[in-house]
C-alpha cells in the first residue's frame, strides 16, 4: 500500500478536472439559453466521476490480501453507494443535484481517509484524491450557485 502512484496519475487526474472547471465556468458565463446545458453537463460528469470513485473500491476489494478480508463487504458497499448517489443527483433539479454530487465526492474522500488510517487505502492515492476532490466539489458548488436558468 505504500507504493508510489504511477507517473501519469497526476496529469490524468488534473486533466479530469477540466470538464468540471469548464462546465462550471459556462454555467456562469454562457448565454442564458446554454446555462441549462452547462449545468446538465456538470451534473452528468460529476455523477460519472462519483461512480468511478466507487469502482476504485471494488478494485481494492478484489485485489486485497487475505489479511483485509474483514473490509471486503464495506469496500464493496462503498463501491456501489457513490453510483446510487450520482443517479439520484441526476434526477434532482440543478441546485440540490449538484450539491449532492459535491457532498458525495467529499464524503467518499472522507471515508477513504478513515480507511487509510487502517491501512486500507494507499497514502499516495489519498493525497491526490483530496486535491482532485476539492477541485471537483468547488466546481460543483460553483455550478450550484450559478445564476438561475
Amino acid at each position: 500500500m505504500d507504493q508510489p502512484l504511477p507517473r501519469p496519475t497526476l496529469w490524468l487526474g488534473l486533466a479530469g478536472l477540466l470538464p468540471f472547471l469548464g462546465s462550471a465556468l459556462l454555467a456562469w458565463t454562457a448565454p442564458a439559453e446554454w446555462r441549462g446545458v452547462a449545468l446538465y453537463a456538470l451534473a452528468a460528469y460529476g455523477a460519472v466521476i462519483l461512480s468511478f470513485l466507487g469502482a476504485v473500491h471494488w478494485g481494492l476489494a478484489l485485489r486485497a490480501p487475505a489479511t483485509e478480508a474483514a473490509a471486503t463487504a464495506p469496500r464493496l458497499g462503498l463501491g456501489v453507494l457513490p453510483s446510487l448517489v450520482g443517479w439520484v443527483a441526476l434526477l434532482l433539479p440543478p441546485l440540490p443535484g449538484l450539491s449532492l454530487l459535491a457532498l458525495g465526492i467529499l464524503g467518499t474522500a472522507a471515508v477513504e481517509t478513515a480507511a487509510a488510517g487502517r491501512g486500507l487505502v494507499p497514502p499516495a492515492y489519498l493525497q491526490l484524491r483530496w486535491i482532485l476532490s476539492l477541485g471537483a466539489a468547488l466546481s460543483l458548488a460553483a455550478g450550484a450557485a450559478a445564476p438561475p436558468v
